[in-house]
């Protein structure tokens, strides 16, 4: 995550963005989901009783009282999602090459025979392509 700020925010972002990391923490700190949604209500509606605040100070002192509560309540153990950066998941996504597909029996192509014709087609106009720009390999001589 970079440290240099590169736009700013408005205050609107900035508290929009409270709530959320609000939201999140109460969800890492109770597992029952209808608890949470209450939890969450409420804190929502402490956000509600200050929306109305017309001077700028406070409500800056208003969000940064905000920020600091919830640095002090922040949850030892955040609930993370699993895809998400730190999840258990994370960059565990398996992206199969797509040269797997020449190794499928001749009975599992005929199941598809539309898209494995216009993937020949197109091996084929790349092999095509690339001789073109670069020449043909040299042969190699097997002993």
């Amino acid at each position: 995550m970079a440290h240099l700020q590169t736009s700013f925010l408005t205050h609107s972002q900035k508290v929009c963005r409270l709530y959320k990391a609000a939201a999140r923490t109460l969800e890492s700190y109770f597992i029952h989901r209808h608890y949470v949604r209450y939890q969450i209500t409420l804190l929502r509606h402490r956000f509600e009783e200050k929306k109305d605040v017309e001077d700028l100070r406070e409500a800056k002192k208003l969000l940064k009282l905000g920020e600091e509560e919830l640095f002090m309540k922040q949850h030892p153990q955040p609930r993370k999602f699993a895809l998400s950066d730190g999840g258990s998941a994370y960059m565990r996504t398996v992206v199969t090459p797509d040269y797997v597909l020449d190794w499928w029996h001749p009975d599992e192509k005929a199941v598809y025979p539309d898209y494995f014709a216009k993937r020949e087609q197109r091996k084929k106009e790349y092999v095509e392509y690339y001789e073109k720009k670069y020449g043909k390999a040299p042969e190699v001589e097997h002993n």
